[in-house]
């Protein structure tokens, strides 16, 4: 491991219980004309609209109700310009927060938004700084309201891929589990195996660092426990882990990578629309047999199979862990891929995208195409 590494995240975050409380002032001091940002339940943001209108912030809401893709970026776009926005805050899930992020990059620039995104365009830095943007999660999952990119859709070439730039990290990120309570069955399984995964691979990244490593070495056991306790029934120290946790993945995958389970996510969500966390926790536990059996020092993938063994009674060595982790995951109600309309044909498009995959490039082997391709199928 290198003994020097940069670390960059958020300007400020706020962690804990009630700190959404500070939502309004906070977000008010940055700028008195916002676009509120919010899922498919508008409910859920009128407490903050109302509070900012009462500070004498003039807010213009804007709906992302799924992952997004481009023509719902230039939409908010359009509305953020139209407002006369300046700052943006998002009140949601992972696809929410990327996509208000996304917008608070964009709404300056003087280029296409295509000039900007990695793979299908030209992956330009950004000409402007972005809008000041504040990033408040309503899920444990993604640890988007600590990374510097967006992840966006693609239809018309059947990928996701990234708005990177590193003034892209929000201005302020507010994490309170409390906003994670009573979250649906379905949705914690998804988001907190995504959260999982996320401390997991920056873990056995080549790419890791001793800052990244001090937050997954606790993130991970952390994170298996609380699911495992979430599946069972609602408890309000699990949220508050998994909400940690969430954000520890955020911080380390921005700064260490994330790895062949992310690699082959993007293609696969991006040809076929399914959920970004159940494609992840469904293919977690086959990338991290795959990895340990081609890996040429394995002590790390060991110990994070030591970790799962633990959190779910079984042996530590990864060809006993991986599949008890299938199997759980499974039983808790996560599909296979087919299952989640993932066919054969996806499968072989996303194994030869995965190449291009930034997240690839992280991985601690190098996997082939037929590694790929039989992870999948292990998968379905």
């Amino acid at each position: 491991m290198p003994a020097s590494f940069s670390f960059a995240t958020a300007t400020e975050i706020l962690f804990g219980r009630g700190e959404v409380a500070q939502a309004a002032p906070r977000v008010a001091a940055l700028g008195d004309t916002v676009l509120l940002v919010q899922g498919a339940t508008p409910a859920r943001s009128d407490a903050l609209a109302a509070a900012l209108a009462a500070r004498g912030c003039r807010v213009t809401r804007f709906a992302v109700a799924q992952e997004p893709d481009m023509a719902r970026v230039e939409a908010g776009l359009a509305v953020a310009r139209a407002a006369g926005a300046t700052v943006v805050v998002a009140l949601g899930g992972g696809a929410v927060i990327d996509a208000g992020k996304a917008i608070a990059a964009l709404v300056p620039a003087t280029r296409p938004m295509l000039d900007h995104l990695e793979v299908v365009g030209q992956g330009l830095p950004l000409d402007h700084a972005p809008l000041p943007f504040v990033a408040i999660p309503t899920t444990a999952g993604t640890g988007a309201e600590v990374t510097r990119n967006a992840v966006i859709g693609v239809p018309a070439q059947g990928r996701k891929v990234s708005l990177r730039d590193i003034r892209m990290l929000p201005r302020l990120a507010i994490v309170d589990p409390a906003l994670t309570d009573q979250c649906p069955r379905g949705v914690t399984l998804a988001s907190g195996l995504d959260a999982v995964t996320q401390v997991i691979e920056p873990f056995t990244s080549p790419r890791a660092n001793r800052f990244t490593d001090a937050l997954c070495r606790d993130a991970i056991p952390r994170g298996l426990a609380a699911l495992i306790r979430l599946m069972q029934a609602e408890d309000s120290q699990a949220r508050d882990d998994l909400a940690w946790v969430s954000l520890c993945g955020g911080l380390a995958l921005a700064n260490a990578g994330l790895g062949a389970v992310h690699g082959l996510a993007g293609p696969l969500g991006g040809l076929t629309g399914a959920a970004h966390g159940a494609i992840c926790g469904t293919l977690l536990p086959h990338v991290l047999r795959a990895n340990r059996r081609a890996v040429a020092d394995p002590a790390r993938l060991d110990q994070v199979a030591a970790w799962i063994g633990a959190a779910l009674g079984v042996a530590p060595g990864m060809e006993v862990a991986a599949p008890a982790l299938a199997a759980w995951a499974r039983a808790q109600g996560l599909p296979g891929l087919t299952g989640l309309g993932i066919d054969a044909a996806a499968q072989a498009r996303a194994a030869q995208a995965a190449a291009a995959s930034s997240s690839m490039k992280a991985n601690p082997v190098v996997l082939s195409e037929t590694d790929l391709t039989r992870i999948m199928q292990e998968a379905g």
